[in-house]
């Protein structure tokens, strides 16, 4: 069952749980944090919970460990014993972090660490181990590489490449995004190899960035913009290449792109959108783009460009979607925000029957018992003017179509000549 981790400026760290508005697990970091996560950024088969704040403090907090288990009556963990609410690890890291995502971004089957940094810089590290046991979290992170952007950095996925395997991606203005190399493993190569010469280091800020633009008309070529990879397409995605990816921006466009070079479509809306993610909300393995704006204005949209609007109740300072435990003891379809008044809103369980626009006629014509009563009522299938006359004449003059019906029932002798 997922929980929901959320950290503020003042450093503290709060996990909920279920529909319980107080926090299941409360932890204290130092400075202003700016980057939350959960994943086994380890590689120890567990997951943690990662904070990082904006001074350049990474935080490590294992809340699955048997120290961390003493709930209270009413199951929120006790607040009083001081050693349990330090992190499991600390480490200063360079400053002024913006954006995180733990994901295998090599391939190797391995999480690395990746953040973007408010002076156009992205750094990855990797966890180094220093301890055999694998319950004990001991070690390090190392910087593994350094590119730098030509834009503001605003957001990090992950997406299937033409080979199917991972790309690292970066938001860049202007509907834009690159693609950054990872080279640490030829890097590693050469150093050793040019070690007597003076090799650069690896922090050098050495540019294996590749650009991409997705449009040639921009209107606003330094409108914030922001970007989500890998999203879902069922089964269908199997073996298919370049995964899907959505752009959107701060002045309203939204875009579904496959690989760098198919634009699958383009939206425009009047919103101010800062905030993109994904999510399944029809059940089918497809998962719809899902654009937030400052007002509370949501967009939902599938993979054929059908759209659903959303509104919140307030203006909203900070979204995200995902799947989370709230009631029922299982994770459902959840859109959760952020107001300017501090305060968090769950809309729990979104589900939705179907994206794309129908009809009745449609929906009926699915159901094996409606054709059964067609069938009784003497109405051909495929006629569909007279399947139309029947239903407007069932829902808007039910009295006669009763009566109209008992009397086709009725064979010439005067006896039912239905079963029912």
């Amino acid at each position: 069952l997922n929980e929901l981790v959320v950290g503020d400026t003042n450093g503290k760290l709060c996990v909920y749980k279920n529909d319980d508005s107080k926090p299941w697990a409360v932890r204290s970091c130092q400075g202003m944090l700016t980057c939350v996560g959960v994943g086994d950024v380890c590689n120890k088969g567990k997951n943690l919970v990662v904070a990082v704040s904006a001074e350049g403090w990474f935080h490590l907090f294992d809340l699955t460990s048997p120290t961390s288990k003493h709930p209270d009556a009413s199951g929120h963990h006790e607040l009083a014993a001081a050693e349990e609410q330090k992190p499991v690890f600390k480490q200063h890291i360079p400053a002024n972090t913006k954006v995180m995502l733990i994901s295998d971004i090599d391939g190797d089957g391995k999480c690395e660490l990746v953040v973007g940094y408010t002076d156009r810089v992205v750094r990855a590290f990797r966890w180094e181990d220093l301890s055999e046991n694998s319950d004990h979290v001991s070690g390090q992170l190392l910087l593994l590489k350094k590119w730098l952007l030509e834009g503001q950095v605003d957001s990090l996925s992950v997406n299937p490449g033409p080979d199917g395997s991972p790309e690292m991606m970066v938001s860049q203005p202007g509907c834009g995004y690159a693609i950054l190399l990872c080279t640490w493993d030829s890097e590693q190569q050469s150093t050793t190899e040019g070690r007597d010469n003076s090799a650069p280091s690896s922090e050098a800020p050495i540019r294996d960035v590749i650009l991409h633009q997705t449009s040639g008309r921009i209107h606003n070529k330094n409108v914030s913009t922001h970007l989500i990879g890998s999203i879902g397409r069922g089964c269908s995605s199997e073996n298919s290449g370049s995964g899907l990816f959505a752009l959107c921006t701060l002045d309203g466009t939204l875009k579904l792109m496959e690989g760098a070079d198919k634009l699958l479509w383009s939206v425009q809306v009047d919103h101010q959108l800062f905030a993109l993610e994904k999510l399944d909300v029809t059940g089918n393995g497809h998962e719809e783009v899902i654009a937030c704006a400052w007002d509370g204005q949501t967009y939902i949209i599938d993979h054929n460009r059908t759209v659903a609007r959303f509104q919140a109740d307030e203006n909203v300072s900070a979204f995200c979607a995902g799947l989370y435990a709230c009631k029922g003891g299982s994770n459902s379809p959840c859109l959760v925000y952020v107001s300017f008044n501090q305060k968090i809103y769950i809309y729990w369980d979104v589900q939705l029957e179907r994206m794309e626009s129908t009809n009745l006629l449609k929906i009926l014509d699915c159901d094996p018992e409606f054709g059964n009563l067609l069938q009784q009522l003497g109405v051909e299938r495929s006629d569909v003017s007279a399947v139309k006359d029947l239903i407007h004449k069932t829902l808007y003059f039910p009295e006669k179509q009763q009566q109209s019906s008992l009397s086709q029932c009725q064979d010439p002798a005067g006896t039912d000549s239905s079963a029912h």
